[in-house]
């Protein structure tokens, strides 16, 4: 200490001394400065859908079919192609797009500098106030202004926490409109450790959603009513209500009821009341909660229908998704956690999965997360968490991100951690 009162000409009351370590984010510097290769993960190469490989036409690939991604097993690298590609094409006409969290030096930004320069109508919706990004922010979007943008600041009193991108592009004559939502921020560095989904849509109804929304948040159209979305502060969490009341009812109606979802956390008390309700009316309740959870499992008479379990491994499990058996959209993706802040105070968007494939696909990938018995803990009544019995070590098997590696990823040599 003596050293650092000294270095920078302090004194002993400028001296605070704290009981532990100090700026854990610097550890991360540590990975590339120690060579021990038994201590680190193999590396991977993120999967790519053939219909997406590169020099690939995006806006084709998701006009034949709707795209699903799960990164990091599958590449970040088509989002940014797919405004690249945007920027230049002459068909192209505008390009709106969120920005919560970007690398320092985004090649999205670069990309939609690009497309203003090129005379599309580009605009950009940016959160200055995201914690820990508010330099990069202002930076980026004088970087865009300057290149011909248009940049909004978002609602007043709300943060813009929404993952859209919204191209309208001239196709034989007519105007169509192709879209990208996602659970997680456009970053591409982020990508390669957390978990998120990400949808690539050219549905008429969804995308005219998207547009519903970027109409509200850029000040053109004060009252929305989506079709397919739920958006908050405004329907997600009247609609996410409605939603367990339903398989409430079901379940009360002798019919099969099962909630399933996949979140960062959940302290939102109207959810965790309406969630107990349901588990007192027979709904099978499954949550995954990296984070925070407030809910109590397993009491008797209140939550023995409800299960919580919580995978820690080498990603940062991030995607949030919402399963409900009856409804007619069973299953969103969002950006939002079950949170007041996310429910009440944010912009925040929850997108229905259409498509019957990536509806299974997703529910399997789900069914991992609550099978695995290697990176999961389940919460306890009492609030503590406990590894899953098993009788064997072979009973343990591959964690769940191990298994996704290996059925998404490429050149991938996995080790069991």
């Amino acid at each position: 200490t003596d050293f650092l009162l000294e270095r920078f000409n302090l004194t002993e009351e400028e001296l605070f001394r704290l009981d532990g370590p100090v700026n854990l984010q610097r550890l991360m510097a540590l990975n590339s400065m120690i060579n021990r290769p038994d201590l680190q993960f193999p590396p991977f190469s993120p999967g790519l859908p053939s219909a997406l490989e590169e020099n690939n036409c995006i806006f084709t690939a998701v006009t034949r079919e709707d795209q699903l991604l799960l990164h990091p097993y599958q590449s970040f690298i088509p989002v940014i192609d797919w405004v690249r590609q945007a920027a230049r094409d002459s068909g192209v006409i505008s390009i709106k797009q969120t920005l919560y969290r970007t690398n320092e030096s985004s090649e999205l930004v670069e990309a939609l500098s690009e497309a203003a320069r090129n005379g599309k109508e580009v605009t950009v919706v940016i959160e200055l106030r995201a914690r820990f990004d508010e330099e990069d922010n202002i930076q980026f979007a004088s970087i865009l202004q300057e290149a011909g943008a248009v940049v909004v600041y978002g609602v007043m009193g709300y943060k813009t926490h929404a993952k859209m991108l919204l191209i309208v592009r001239r196709e034989s004559g007519r105007l169509k409109r192709y879209a990208h939502l996602g659970s997680g921020n456009y970053h591409r560095k982020n990508s390669l450790i957390y978990t998120d989904y990400s949808l690539m849509t050219c549905d008429e109804t969804l995308c005219a959603d998207v547009h519903k929304v970027f109409q509200q948040i850029t000040g053109m159209g004060k009252k929305i009513s989506p079709d397919l979305i739920l958006h908050a502060p405004f329907k997600l969490m009247k609609g996410l209500v409605q939603l367990i009341t339903q398989e409430k009812q079901a379940a009360l109606d002798g019919k099969p009821a099962r909630i399933i979802a996949k979140i960062n956390s959940l302290t939102d008390p109207a959810i965790i009341r309406e969630l107990y309700c349901a588990s007192q009316s027979g709904v099978k309740i499954d949550l995954i909660v990296r984070g925070i959870c407030c809910l109590k499992p397993g009491v008797p008479g209140v939550s023995e229908n409800i299960r919580v379990v919580s995978t820690i491994g080498r990603f940062l499990e991030h995607s949030r998704v919402y399963y409900f058996s009856n409804a007619t959209c069973p299953l969103y993706c969002s950006s939002a956690d079950w949170m007041e802040r996310n429910l009440q105070r944010r912009i925040e968007v929850a997108f229905p999965i259409l498509k019957k494939k990536w509806i299974n696909r997703i529910v399997e990938e789900m069914e991992l997360h609550l099978s695995d018995k290697r990176q999961t803990w389940e919460l306890q009544s009492d609030g503590t968490y406990l590894r899953p019995d098993v009788d064997s070590v072979e009973e343990v098997g591959d964690g769940v991100q191990n298994q996704l590696l290996n059925s998404l990823s490429i050149h991938a040599t996995v080790n069991r951690r």
